[in-house]
């Protein structure tokens, strides 16, 4: 009995050592030693300060059967925290809209803001893993800059993850994928997105 105890301990050991383990960000690290100089050479910034960095990514998606199928949000909800990995904020109604059968404080969509850590993982499973997988993928568009430094991105297929189970899933969903930076133009934001892999579709001449 005894060995056996010893032998769950030292198992347990190696699961808590395992999990302290940091994991390398490789969008982070290609942050600080790649795209920081190539910004800097590119706008002539005078300090590192004025570098433009990515602040937060925000995943959001809106359920507009939720005003007559109560499931439609859990299942949303349930969608995005899978694709995230972090737990989503539920959006409600501010004011009802009799046309559209909806009152206010009602349940109609969930978002997720990531930062640090998970922002990066996410961003690097965007690029690398699912917008490949996107058929006939041919690039995003850059036209969806905000005039502050902000992209939104919009997701047709929440199974483009590979995080989704399709057989699992009761309904095709789709999201808007928001990266806030602290960039003052668009085009600076636009090279900081592309320097970080974002597949923008090839600008016409």
């Amino acid at each position: 009995m005894a060995k056996k105890e010893a032998k769950t301990k030292d198992t347990n050991k190696d699961v808590n050592e395992v999990k302290a383990v940091k994991i390398p960000l490789r969008l982070l690290e290609k942050y600080k030693a790649e795209i920081i100089g190539k910004m800097m050479e590119k706008f002539a910034y005078s300090n590192v300060m004025q570098v433009p960095k990515l602040v937060k990514i925000v995943v959001n998606t809106g359920v507009g059967e939720a005003a007559t199928d109560s499931k439609a949000i859990d299942s949303a909800v349930k969608d995005i925290e899978t694709i995230t990995g972090q737990k989503a904020q539920i959006r409600v109604a501010r004011k009802s809209i009799s046309n559209f059968k909806l009152r206010e404080g009602m349940k109609i969509g969930a978002k997720v803001t990531l930062r640090g850590k998970n922002m990066y993982e996410f961003m690097d499973r965007l690029i690398s893993v699912a917008l490949p997988r996107v058929r006939d993928f041919r690039g995003i568009p850059d036209k969806s800059f905000d005039g502050r430094g902000n992209y939104t991105l919009g997701v047709k297929e929440q199974i483009m993850f590979p995080e989704i189970d399709v057989e699992k899933i009761n309904k095709i969903i789709g999201m808007d994928v928001t990266f806030v930076t602290t960039a003052k133009t668009d085009n600076e934001a636009y090279e900081l997105l592309l320097a970080f892999g974002l597949p923008f579709k090839k600008k016409q001449d």
